[in-house]
Protein backbone atom coordinates (compact mmCIF):
# COMPACT_ATOMS: atom_id res chain seq x y z
CA UNK A 1 0.00 0.00 0.00
CA UNK A 2 0.94 3.57 -0.45
CA UNK A 3 0.78 5.08 2.70
CA UNK A 4 0.66 9.24 3.37
CA UNK A 5 0.78 11.52 6.57
CA UNK A 6 -1.42 14.25 6.36
CA UNK A 7 0.08 16.23 8.22
CA UNK A 8 3.16 16.20 5.35
CA UNK A 9 0.59 16.94 2.82
CA UNK A 10 -0.50 20.54 1.61
CA UNK A 11 -4.46 21.58 1.97
CA UNK A 12 -5.21 20.69 -1.59
CA UNK A 13 -3.51 17.14 -1.79
CA UNK A 14 -5.48 16.62 1.75
CA UNK A 15 -8.82 17.56 -0.05
CA UNK A 16 -8.01 15.26 -3.10
CA UNK A 17 -7.10 12.35 -0.85
CA UNK A 18 -10.68 13.14 1.24
CA UNK A 19 -12.54 13.84 -1.60
CA UNK A 20 -11.48 11.25 -3.92
CA UNK A 21 -11.78 8.82 -0.78
CA UNK A 22 -15.13 9.61 1.00
CA UNK A 23 -17.39 8.27 -2.24
CA UNK A 24 -20.26 9.15 -2.73
CA UNK A 25 -21.24 11.88 -0.72
CA UNK A 26 -24.99 13.52 -0.56
CA UNK A 27 -25.41 16.92 -1.66
CA UNK A 28 -26.68 19.39 0.58
CA UNK A 29 -28.27 22.07 -1.85
CA UNK A 30 -28.88 24.89 0.63
CA UNK A 31 -31.04 28.17 0.94
CA UNK A 32 -30.48 31.28 3.19
CA UNK A 33 -31.14 34.71 3.68
CA UNK A 34 -29.41 37.76 3.63
CA UNK A 35 -28.99 40.17 6.22
CA UNK A 36 -30.50 42.70 4.22
CA UNK A 37 -34.09 40.35 3.93
CA UNK A 38 -34.22 39.99 0.40
CA UNK A 39 -31.40 38.20 -1.36
CA UNK A 40 -31.45 34.57 -1.07
CA UNK A 41 -28.07 32.69 -1.32
CA UNK A 42 -28.22 29.26 -2.98
CA UNK A 43 -25.19 26.53 -2.58
CA UNK A 44 -24.24 23.46 -2.64
CA UNK A 45 -21.89 21.30 0.05
CA UNK A 46 -21.11 17.33 -0.34
CA UNK A 47 -19.61 17.92 3.03
CA UNK A 48 -22.64 16.77 4.82
CA UNK A 49 -24.36 14.28 6.65
CA UNK A 50 -26.69 12.98 9.75
CA UNK A 51 -25.06 13.46 13.15
CA UNK A 52 -28.29 12.94 15.22
CA UNK A 53 -32.07 11.33 14.95
CA UNK A 54 -32.73 12.54 18.40
CA UNK A 55 -32.81 15.29 17.97
CA UNK A 56 -32.61 15.51 13.97
CA UNK A 57 -29.70 17.13 13.31
CA UNK A 58 -27.33 17.13 9.99
CA UNK A 59 -24.13 18.82 9.67
CA UNK A 60 -22.60 21.00 6.90
CA UNK A 61 -19.22 21.74 6.27
CA UNK A 62 -18.79 25.04 4.94
CA UNK A 63 -15.15 26.20 4.28
CA UNK A 64 -13.76 29.28 4.48
CA UNK A 65 -12.31 31.27 1.36
CA UNK A 66 -9.48 33.50 2.67
CA UNK A 67 -10.46 33.27 6.34
CA UNK A 68 -13.68 34.94 5.34
CA UNK A 69 -17.11 32.73 6.26
CA UNK A 70 -18.87 32.05 2.90
CA UNK A 71 -22.77 33.48 2.51
CA UNK A 72 -24.20 30.20 4.03
CA UNK A 73 -22.69 30.43 7.36
CA UNK A 74 -22.84 34.19 7.53
CA UNK A 75 -26.45 34.16 6.48
CA UNK A 76 -27.72 31.47 9.03
CA UNK A 77 -25.73 32.53 12.00
CA UNK A 78 -27.63 35.80 11.29
CA UNK A 79 -31.22 34.04 10.58
CA UNK A 80 -30.38 31.12 12.91
CA UNK A 81 -32.73 29.30 9.75
CA UNK A 82 -31.54 27.38 6.77
CA UNK A 83 -33.71 25.48 4.06
CA UNK A 84 -31.46 21.56 2.96
CA UNK A 85 -32.65 20.40 -0.82
CA UNK A 86 -31.79 16.93 -1.68
CA UNK A 87 -30.53 17.08 -4.85
CA UNK A 88 -32.19 14.89 -8.00
CA UNK A 89 -30.89 14.13 -11.67
CA UNK A 90 -33.75 16.82 -12.83
CA UNK A 91 -32.30 20.03 -11.69
CA UNK A 92 -28.45 18.77 -11.17
CA UNK A 93 -27.65 21.22 -13.98
CA UNK A 94 -29.22 24.55 -12.34
CA UNK A 95 -27.91 23.60 -8.87
CA UNK A 96 -23.62 23.52 -10.17
CA UNK A 97 -24.29 26.93 -11.39
CA UNK A 98 -24.97 28.39 -7.96
CA UNK A 99 -21.69 27.08 -7.35
CA UNK A 100 -20.09 30.31 -8.90
CA UNK A 101 -18.87 32.63 -5.77
CA UNK A 102 -20.77 35.81 -6.14
CA UNK A 103 -21.35 39.06 -4.22
CA UNK A 104 -23.63 38.80 -1.38
CA UNK A 105 -25.71 41.09 -2.45
CA UNK A 106 -26.71 38.74 -5.33
CA UNK A 107 -28.50 35.97 -5.53
CA UNK A 108 -27.58 32.60 -7.49
CA UNK A 109 -31.32 31.71 -8.01
CA UNK A 110 -31.44 34.35 -10.38
CA UNK A 111 -28.56 32.33 -12.62
CA UNK A 112 -30.62 29.51 -12.85
CA UNK A 113 -33.91 28.46 -14.12
CA UNK A 114 -35.06 27.18 -10.69
CA UNK A 115 -38.28 29.12 -8.59
CA UNK A 116 -38.69 29.98 -5.16
CA UNK A 117 -41.40 29.27 -2.94
CA UNK A 118 -42.38 30.66 0.63
CA UNK A 119 -42.36 28.00 3.83
CA UNK A 120 -44.63 28.60 5.79
CA UNK A 121 -42.94 29.73 9.65
CA UNK A 122 -39.97 30.62 8.18
CA UNK A 123 -37.99 34.30 6.10
CA UNK A 124 -35.96 31.82 4.23
CA UNK A 125 -37.62 30.33 0.50
CA UNK A 126 -37.32 26.84 -0.58
CA UNK A 127 -36.30 25.57 -4.14
CA UNK A 128 -39.77 24.43 -5.96
CA UNK A 129 -38.01 21.72 -8.03
CA UNK A 130 -36.48 19.72 -4.90
CA UNK A 131 -38.35 16.41 -4.18
CA UNK A 132 -37.11 16.94 -0.36
CA UNK A 133 -36.97 20.00 1.38
CA UNK A 134 -35.37 19.54 4.87
CA UNK A 135 -36.28 22.87 6.77
CA UNK A 136 -34.42 23.60 9.79
CA UNK A 137 -33.27 26.01 12.21
CA UNK A 138 -29.12 26.66 13.02
CA UNK A 139 -28.22 24.89 16.48
CA UNK A 140 -24.75 25.69 16.56
CA UNK A 141 -21.47 26.51 14.35
CA UNK A 142 -17.98 25.22 15.47
CA UNK A 143 -15.53 26.88 13.64
CA UNK A 144 -12.68 24.54 12.50
CA UNK A 145 -9.00 25.72 13.18
CA UNK A 146 -5.99 24.83 11.10
CA UNK A 147 -2.72 23.52 13.06
CA UNK A 148 -1.96 27.52 13.08
CA UNK A 149 -4.96 28.39 14.96
CA UNK A 150 -6.63 30.10 11.95
CA UNK A 151 -10.55 29.48 11.14
CA UNK A 152 -10.76 27.41 8.10
CA UNK A 153 -13.92 26.31 8.12
CA UNK A 154 -17.40 26.85 9.51
CA UNK A 155 -19.13 23.65 11.10
CA UNK A 156 -23.32 23.96 10.81
CA UNK A 157 -25.37 21.79 13.07
CA UNK A 158 -29.17 22.18 11.76
CA UNK A 159 -31.60 20.28 13.57
CA UNK A 160 -34.78 19.66 10.94
CA UNK A 161 -38.27 21.75 11.62
CA UNK A 162 -39.74 20.14 8.92
CA UNK A 163 -39.44 17.14 6.56
CA UNK A 164 -40.86 18.30 3.18
CA UNK A 165 -41.61 15.44 0.68
CA UNK A 166 -43.06 15.38 -2.95
CA UNK A 167 -45.87 12.74 -3.54
CA UNK A 168 -44.14 11.11 -6.03
CA UNK A 169 -40.85 10.18 -3.55
CA UNK A 170 -43.32 9.48 -0.82
CA UNK A 171 -44.66 6.21 0.18
CA UNK A 172 -47.09 7.45 2.67
CA UNK A 173 -48.63 3.92 3.01
CA UNK A 174 -45.45 2.69 4.78
CA UNK A 175 -44.11 6.01 5.35
CA UNK A 176 -41.21 4.85 2.89
CA UNK A 177 -38.93 7.51 0.90
CA UNK A 178 -38.68 5.75 -2.48
CA UNK A 179 -35.50 6.47 -3.60
CA UNK A 180 -35.31 5.09 -7.44
CA UNK A 181 -38.53 8.24 -7.70
CA UNK A 182 -36.06 10.24 -5.75
CA UNK A 183 -33.51 9.92 -8.43
CA UNK A 184 -30.43 11.22 -5.81
CA UNK A 185 -27.36 12.66 -7.18
CA UNK A 186 -24.34 12.35 -5.53
CA UNK A 187 -20.60 13.82 -5.06
CA UNK A 188 -17.67 11.95 -6.54
CA UNK A 189 -13.79 14.13 -6.47
CA UNK A 190 -12.96 17.04 -9.16
CA UNK A 191 -15.88 17.82 -11.54
CA UNK A 192 -17.62 13.82 -10.93
CA UNK A 193 -20.83 13.15 -9.42
CA UNK A 194 -22.95 10.17 -9.92
CA UNK A 195 -26.34 8.45 -10.55
CA UNK A 196 -27.71 5.68 -7.93
CA UNK A 197 -26.87 2.78 -8.95
CA UNK A 198 -28.14 -0.79 -7.99
CA UNK A 199 -29.95 -1.60 -4.74
CA UNK A 200 -29.39 -4.49 -2.59
CA UNK A 201 -29.60 -5.44 1.22
CA UNK A 202 -27.71 -7.33 3.56
CA UNK A 203 -29.58 -8.18 7.12
CA UNK A 204 -28.22 -6.87 10.20
CA UNK A 205 -27.59 -9.84 12.46
CA UNK A 206 -29.22 -9.82 15.76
Amino acid sequence: MTVFQSADLTQKENYKFLTGSIIPRPIAFVTTLAEDGKTVNAAPFSFFNVVSSDPAIVSIAVQRADGKQKDTARNAAFTKELNIHIVSESFVEEMNKTAARLAPDVSEIDKTSLHLEQVPGMKTPKISEANIVLTAKLEQIIPIKNDAGEVVSDLILARILTYDFADEVFDSEHHYILPEKLEPVARLAGNDYTKLGDIFRIERPN
